[in-house]
């Protein structure tokens, strides 16, 4: 075990939280927003616009059509790396979580 993990682990037993719950409600989310992204780019696109224009920025894509194919790559990816880190917590978790 190295520094990190193990300064992780004292964190969570100090905070009297069990990984494996906060990872699998971090991967449910990941899966929801991930699927929002895959599903409705356009909308995911203009909530970021919406916000950067609440903090004083205008931001416009070059190529929309290129920001909607990496918005749904982008979603496609926190997809798969939610179902495997559900994955792993479900099946192989450690003694630790």
């Amino acid at each position: 075990m190295n520094k990190e993990q193990l300064l992780e682990l004292i964190i969570a037993r100090l905070a009297g939280i069990p990984m494996s719950p906060i990872l699998i409600l971090f991967s449910i989310i990941g899966l929801g927003i991930g699927a929002f992204m895959v599903i409705n780019p356009h909308l995911s696109i203009e909530i970021q616009r919406r916000f950067y224009c609440l903090i004083n920025w205008k931001i416009e894509p070059i190529s929309l059509s290129k920001e909607i194919r990496n918005t749904r790559l982008l979603g496609w990816f926190l997809i798969i790396l939610s179902v495997a880190t559900l994955f792993f917590v479900l099946t192989k978790a450690p003694s630790f979580l």
